[in-house]
């Protein structure tokens, strides 16, 4: 059965706010955020990983999908989901969902590069790593993309 790597709780703070009375979409981003510190932590890839070892991953790109206002106050419940791995990068899923009505608020899919910080480029993970990341997509991988996964921008057509 699948399952998310962490779940995250947060409550919407009032700088968030912007001027149409609801979360600012930057905010939704550093929700997500911080989701992908207790993510990476949970999965042995966080900043006692970077201090140990010398590499840490960089997001290289990022789809943010904005489903529902949440406001001051709400509380937020974020599901991180690792999609895939491979020798230099790491592919996963936030959910974010507003606490009092269930509701799916937002989404957010990343793709991050395992990096070198000595010379700052991609470079692969260590085997014990990499070998530990293929088990924690056996664990936890979805059997089916979480809604939104693999959206593209495009006009109607």
């Amino acid at each position: 059965m699948s399952r998310p790597v962490i779940e995250m709780d947060a409550v919407v703070r009032p700088e968030w706010i912007d001027s149409n009375g609801h979360l600012n979409l930057a905010y939704y981003v550093v929700v997500f955020d911080l989701a992908t510190d207790a993510f990476y932590t949970a999965l042995g890839i966080g900043d006692a990983y970077r201090d140990a070892t010398g590499f840490s991953c960089f997001t290289a790109e990022t789809h943010t999908l904005y489903e529902r206002e949440v406001h001051l106050g709400d509380k937020l419940l974020v599901r991180a989901w690792l999609l895939g791995a491979d020798t230099k990068r790491v592919h996963y899923f936030h959910e974010m969902f507003h606490v009092e009505s269930g509701e799916r608020s937002a989404a957010q899919e990343l793709m991050a590069l395992h990096i070198d910080m000595s010379i700052r480029r991609t470079a692969p993970f260590p085997a014990e790593r990499r070998a530990a990341l293929r088990r924690a997509v056996q664990d936890y991988a979805p059997a089916a993309p979480p809604k939104g996964a693999g959206r593209t921008i495009a006009m109607p057509g």
